[in-house]
């Protein structure tokens, strides 16, 4: 009967712990609520125009590393003259994947000078690579199949004010 007291002070100090620990994950729940992604759209973006040939496109700018992070995640449909420009700082080789993107995508990585360098089609809740051929600043991404109705490829150049600087 000893080992009565004994247990029934190990199961009260294994519940303080229990109860210390639940707690402290209370405590720094809003703290990890605001890392965690909210699984919205970006929608209200800085836009622009750009033009490829004849053809007008509403970009939205994702030129913060958190924009450029969150990128078409979340998003369900998109309008065809739709698309997103992400601005990086410097040109380097950029590799995109699709975690958390619904809808099918095609991606041109794009030189200073507007240039396309390559496009990659790239595949909804894919999460491998499609990375450019070679440094580049920007990265347009379209709905998948874009590029290729209007018979645009790799050496088409984009217009507009992003690339206006290189000319």
């Amino acid at each position: 009967m000893r080992l009565l007291p004994f247990i029934a002070t190990a199961m009260r100090s294994s519940l303080r712990r229990h109860l210390l620990a639940a707690l402290a994950v209370l405590a720094w729940a809003p703290a990890f609520a605001q890392l965690a992604p909210a699984g919205q759209p970006q929608l209200d973006l800085p836009r622009t125009t750009l033009s490829i040939g004849m053809h007008r496109i509403d970009t939205q700018l994702a030129t913060q590393p958190e924009q450029r992070q969150i990128g078409l995640m979340h998003r369900t449909a998109m309008p065809q003259h739709e698309g997103m420009l992400f601005v990086f700082e410097q040109p380097a080789v950029q590799c995109f994947w699709m975690r958390n993107t619904l809808i099918p995508l095609t991606a041109a990585f794009v030189a200073d000078d507007g240039s396309i360098v390559n496009l990659a089609d790239m595949h909804p809740l894919d999460e491998s690579s499609h990375c450019s051929a070679k440094p580049v600043r920007y990265v347009l991404e379209m709905n998948q199949g874009w590029f290729k109705q209007r018979n645009l490829k790799a050496g088409t150049r984009l217009r507009g004010k992003p690339f206006e600087a290189a000319r």
